[in-house]
């Protein structure tokens, strides 16, 4: 008997909460033993859905039971780095973590993976945008596997209505990596018994795609498209080119955030921006380009209300009705969980009244968060959450939208005067809406920081002669702020930064 007769076939799967990797790796033993393989199967459960994904692992030796006689076999109950004949991923960050622990290599492995994402508890919690760049992993899964096999499978199973497991079961039947044919494949889902012609459905459609598999690797992320806005045409004519693809963007946002006088506010605004920009003579878009999209972000905050409209469009039961895998017709009961506290509701009334109630949650030293749980599937659910939605026409009178855009005017005017003094200067300052992200004691500290920039270090540099290296100072705080790992260094950071902006408004005196 060689060697490769007695080497096991090692396979890992690496699946998230709801996306069927047991059934997957059931499937793939089950057809092992009907083949006469001695086969094992151990998994480790992942900690959460997003946090990390339960992988199953799974030696195949392929060697027939008829052919080993009385001895037996000895199975590793883990995968080791270099010993991977297949790896499956059901999403690319998922891959990328394989690959980073060396279970993808050259030599042997074959890697499937869907190549869209579901962004990690990692990835979401920081105030930064602590996305991965998928593309990187896309470019070392085809320079590390022997044979990569990368496709959008999230597109293929909503284009298609099947499931994720069934599909990637095909692939496996494609790639050739496992002793088995397509038949036992199909017989080992039918064995099971559970939604038999939907898998079979999913089995085809995975063969399919790795049998003519298309001429690129499709991108990892879907690009958002937007329907023309009426308002593109005087945006065309009030903005520079440059702002023009930020528009189409921006205008479909804003009309559905409040109304279209809200949308040409963005219009106006972005053309003081652009015009103050061609006066102090820097490039078209140099600063703009960038500015003009933080401002539609910033105009389009999340507020109670802009929540409710998000949970109560008819895509999002688009989505949900995929997420769980519900068929056409299927019952789905859906729970909204909020929680509000005082300053959320305090942002919701006029002004004045606004401002008492969040100082006396203050004084009290609780913002005494009220736990919600709406069933948006039910008639009295779903109108409470359009009843919230539809009060667009109060915003404008609330304490949030007054604060906001106060806000946004008093950078709009730090972004024009820091034009004329340094340019890199004012694309940090344009970056600065970042740190206003999140909600609840993340929005509030976000603010604070923001607050203390603006008012401590940018105003003060404004006033007179920013430093040289004004920009990589403000840069550096911008990071550390968006760090979110310790609000100390932040505060040490901004007063070392303070006073070195004190000793340089000295120094220029004396000069």
């Amino acid at each position: 008997m060689s060697n490769q007769d007695t080497r096991p076939i090692c396979l890992l799967i690496g699946a998230l909460g709801g996306e069927g990797g047991g059934v997957l790796a059931d499937w793939i033993t089950e057809a092992a033993t009907a083949e006469g393989y001695p086969v094992q199967r151990t998994s480790v459960p992942g900690v959460a859905q997003r946090t990390g994904a339960t992988t199953y692992y799974i030696e195949i030796l392929p060697t027939k039971w008829s052919a080993l006689g009385d001895r037996q076999p000895v199975f590793a109950l883990f995968p080791n780095p270099g010993t991977l004949d297949l790896v499956v991923a059901t999403e690319i960050l998922e891959a990328g973590r394989a690959m980073e622990r060396g279970f993808v290599t050259p030599d042997r492995t074959t890697l499937i993976a869907s190549t869209h994402r579901i962004f990690a508890i990692a990835e979401k919690s920081v105030p930064a945008d602590g996305r991965y760049d998928s593309e990187k992993i896309v470019a070392a899964a085809q320079e590390l596997a022997r044979q990569p096999i990368l496709f959008d499978i999230d597109g293929l199973t909503r284009t298609k209505r099947v499931s994720l497991n069934a599909v990637l079961l095909g692939m496996i039947a494609g790639s050739g990596v496992l002793p088995f044919s397509e038949s036992v494949y199909q017989d080992a889902v039918r064995r099971a018994g559970k939604a038999v012609d939907e898998n079979l459905s999913g089995f085809a459609v995975g063969l399919a795609a790795v049998r003519s598999p298309p001429q690129t690797v499709p991108a990892t992320e879907k690009r958002h498209t937007t329907q023309a806005s009426p308002l593109m045409a005087q945006a065309q004519t009030a903005l520079p080119p440059a702002l023009h693809a930020t528009a189409a963007e921006a205008l479909p946002r804003l009309t559905q955030f409040q109304n279209k006088a809200y949308a040409e506010r963005w219009i106006a605004r972005a053309a003081s921006l652009a015009t103050a920009e061609q006066q102090a003579g820097l490039g078209p878009g140099a600063v703009t380009t960038e500015a003009a999209r933080h401002l539609a972000v910033w105009m389009s905050f999340e507020d109670i209300i802009r929540v409710a409209d998000v949970k109560s469009r008819g895509t999002r039961r688009d989505l949900v009705m995929h997420d769980v895998g519900a068929t056409p017709g299927q019952v789905v009961r859906v729970t909204e969980f909020l929680k509000p506290g005082i300053p959320e509701w305090a942002d919701m009334l006029p002004p004045g009244l606004g401002r008492r109630l969040r100082d006396w949650a203050a004084r009290r030293g609780s913002t005494m968060n009220i736990g919600l749980r709406i069933r948006s599937d039910t008639v009295l659910g779903f109108l409470t959450l359009t009843m919230l939605a539809r009060l667009r026409w109060w915003r404008p009178r609330t304490l949030r939208f007054a604060e906001e855009n106060a806000d946004i005017d008093a950078w709009l005017a730090a972004l024009k005067s820091a034009m004329a003094k340094d340019a890199a200067l004012t694309r940090e300052i344009g970056e600065l809406p970042r740190l206003r992200k999140g909600y609840g004691e993340t929005r509030s500290r976000g603010v604070g920081k923001y607050t203390q920039v603006m008012a401590e270090i940018v105003a003060p540099w404004l006033a007179g002669t920013p430093p040289s290296d004004a920009a990589t100072r403000l840069k550096k705080l911008r990071l550390q702020a968006l760090s979110d790992a310790d609000d100390g260094k932040f505060a040490a950071l901004l007063r070392d930064t303070i006073g070195n902006t004190t000793s340089d408004t000295v120094k220029t005196a004396a000069e």
